[in-house]
């Protein structure tokens, strides 16, 4: 997912490379093979700016990439305009890389502080617990009428 907003003339162009260049972006969105987008603009955003700007995102992606893409008009901007960008799509091989490369999420280890008779505070780390399907499977609220 990438964000991304402009002001002032080129507006549309600098919004458009601001949401794929997005530090929220995990991986560029090169070779994505789903897009899905969303402009939002003042009373004053023009086809011609959505249309540029949608020619910036769509190059971006896979040439066969399904697009998809949605204007709005919010009249609390003037003369800006915010995108934000959702990649999906790609292929496999990057996808490993990304795992091998060890970007992907793990467990973090629970952290707790223990405060011993001297006073000194020490760091324990325990891995977090994996609760059982059993326990899940059962709302909350029966769980807690036992």
């Amino acid at each position: 997912m990438g964000i991304g907003s402009g002001v002032g003339e080129n507006r549309a162009q600098t919004a458009a490379r601001s949401a794929i260049a997005s530090p929220l972006l995990e991986t560029s969105i090169e070779g994505a093979k789903g897009m899905l987008f969303n402009i939002i603009g003042g009373a004053d955003l023009t086809m011609n700016e959505v249309n540029q700007a949608a020619e910036i995102i769509s190059k971006a992606a896979d040439a066969d990439a399904e697009i998809i893409f949605g204007a709005v008009i919010d009249e609390a901007l003037v003369d800006q305009i915010k995108i934000t960008v959702i990649a999906t799509g790609f292929d496999e091989t990057r996808q490993r890389l990304r795992d091998i490369s060890g970007r992907t999420a793990t467990k973090p280890a629970l952290e707790t502080v223990v405060n011993d008779q001297t006073g000194d505070d020490k760091k324990e780390f325990t891995e977090p617990q994996d609760n059982t399907d059993t326990e899940l499977d059962i709302p909350a609220f029966l769980r807690q009428g036992r």
